[in-house]
């Protein structure tokens, strides 16, 4: 006989409870989009629910899925809750992906219907002809009356809207219901489709809650902050923020598409915490408007890629607290943060450069270790490097439709992140390459990272991207592409620079002297992924096609 017998309600982990607390605690908080349109947690509400209602009457079931291309909006937070809260799956649609990727992206996901802002008219326009399931477009004319899209569609998004209940009776069911997918953005095939659950985003914004409210150090988000993303909302939830955002109840502003606009936003709400890729801080901090702008209310996480510390240093010298995040499309994403532990709050600079701009210390839930290629776990220890394996309540279960490459991913019961790293004494993980970028010189190992981190701290250098390139006698070589500053010499004069920096690097033991590249090629841009990373697939391309001989 049964000792233990549950009569209680078997409560589920639904992304529709982020929603109650709020509504009771701070209905009347605002969110805002540009400088256009702003309402309460209230009104927000009602057009969760009303946005329901539409999708139900396009027809749209528990299962099915709903495709959004927009830019960063209050719209788009409407389809986070409205979606998967009827049972639905959101698929956000990477905007930035090619015609062919992103038509291969809304096949597979076999999209029921999409919801399209207009500036993606000719995009629509290209492949509408080859969609396989998608039934009904909705269309965004984002407040231009005269917009009139080329193709048929069901209507406009805020006309439909206007014309539903503002009451949907959202049902209870299985926590492990997937309320959404998105597709990774990998460097060779087809994109591969990531897939999350109800319970697996409710627990994911519970500890991301949590991780900034308990031990955020220099980071700490409460109530009374102000929150931006400046992560694309279709990246990996916008790193899982807006529903900490709309659980905390903060107040919140979404920039649209990210132009000259994110600034004025910034300055005018008071903006106090966002999230972003290096590229894009860089980009604020080396815009000439901003160079007398007071920062100092201004909290920002970066992801993505790694924060280098003379990026961190440009940032704490505007007075922004800033620190690294890590995760992947396949964690949804929160694995790491690099918070000082108690006790480093009075450290010296220098020793908060080295630990903000650390890969981070695991957040709570989460399991992460070191190993070798036989999964056996290293040593902590600077010396002790291989790949970072993880388990937590939030990874992807596979990817979508595609077995062997998901049995690859959770090979030996661990999600495979493809990162080299070591774990430090203190707990503290610290990626120096991913799997495929790491450079092999004369049978040893050089962190592409590491270098990058030291080229930047050269006074004349505003970006730098790493490769390996081929050599007969020694494997590999790095290769440097560096972007100078805009008061930067000539390029001779900028290499000179980068190589007595490096030599300073190496008199204090940090890196051997063969691990200096060979080459240092001046470039006006480094090429990126759709989602703002370094994009050295591309860049070994460039070097063979153009530089190699």
């Amino acid at each position: 006989m049964e000792k233990f017998i549950n009569f209680g309600y078997n409560y589920q982990l639904l992304i529709k409870h982020l929603l109650n607390h709020v509504l009771d605690w701070k209905p009347g908080e605002k969110i805002f989009y540009r400088d256009l349109f702003n309402y309460s947690y209230a009104d927000f509400y009602k057009r969760v629910h009303k946005l329901a209602n539409l999708l139900e009457s396009a027809g749209i079931k528990k299962g099915d899925m709903v495709a959004v291309m927009d830019w960063d909006s209050h719209r788009y937070l409407e389809h986070y809750f409205a979606v998967p809260m009827m049972g639905a799956i959101l698929h956000h649609v990477n905007i930035r992906l090619a015609p062919d990727q992103m038509l291969y992206t809304i096949n597979h996901a076999e999209d029921k219907i999409l919801i399209v802002h207009k500036d993606f008219e000719p995009l629509i326009t290209k492949i509408k002809a080859s969609f396989e399931t998608v039934k009904e477009i909705i269309y965004i004319s984002d407040g231009d009356s005269e917009y009139s899209p080329q193709f048929e569609t069901m209507g406009e998004y805020e006309q439909l809207l206007e014309m539903q209940k503002d009451f949907y009776d959202f049902p209870d069911f299985d926590e492990n219901t997937i309320a959404t997918t998105f597709y990774t953005t990998g460097t060779t095939g087809n994109p591969k489709g990531v897939y999350f659950s109800h319970r697996q985003l409710v627990l994911h914004t519970l500890v991301e809650a949590l991780s900034f409210g308990n031990f955020g150090n220099p980071i700490n988000v409460s109530i009374h902050d102000v929150y931006m993303p400046l992560t694309p909302m279709f990246h990996v939830h916008a790193w899982g923020m807006p529903y900490a955002a709309t659980l905390m109840g903060l107040k919140q502003i979404y920039p649209g598409k990210y132009d000259e606009l994110l600034v004025k936003l910034i300055l005018q709400h008071k903006v106090t915490v966002s999230h972003c890729v290096p590229t894009i801080l860089q980009m604020i901090l080396d815009n000439p408007a901003t160079a007398n702008l007071d920062f100092s209310q201004w909290k920002v996480v970066i992801g993505g890629s790694a924060l280098t510390k003379a990026l961190a240093r440009k940032a704490m010298e505007r007075n922004i607290k800033i620190m690294s995040g890590y995760g992947l499309s396949e964690t949804a994403p929160l694995l790491t943060l690099a918070m000082l532990k108690p006790g480093k709050e009075n450290s010296g600079i220098e020793e908060k450069l080295d630990y903000l701009t650390r890969t981070g210390f695991p957040v709570p839930l989460t399991q992460i270790k070191v190993v070798d290629e036989n999964m056996d776990e290293k040593p902590r220890g600077k010396n002790n490097v291989g790949e970072i394996v993880v388990r937590a309540p939030w990874l992807t279960g596979g990817y979508f439709k595609t077995e062997e490459k998901s049995k690859e991913l959770w090979k030996g019961g661990w999600m495979h992140t493809g990162d080299i790293a070591y774990r430090d004494e203190e707990g503290y993980f610290k990626i120096t390459d991913r799997l495929k970028d790491v450079i092999k010189t004369g049978g040893e190992w050089v962190s592409s990272l590491d270098l990058e981190n030291m080229i930047e701290q050269s006074k004349y250098v505003a970006m730098a991207a790493v490769i390996g390139v081929p050599d007969e006698k020694w494997g590999e070589r790095p290769v440097a592409f560096v972007v100078a500053t805009s008061d930067a010499p000539s390029g001779e004069e900028v290499e000179n620079s980068i190589r007595e920096m490096l030599t300073t690097f190496v008199e204090a033991g940090k890196i051997e002297k063969w691990a200096i590249p060979n080459r240092f090629i001046i470039v006006d841009e480094i090429p990126k992924t759709s989602v703002g990373k370094l994009d050295k697939k591309l860049l070994r391309q460039i070097y063979a096609e153009k530089y190699s001989s």
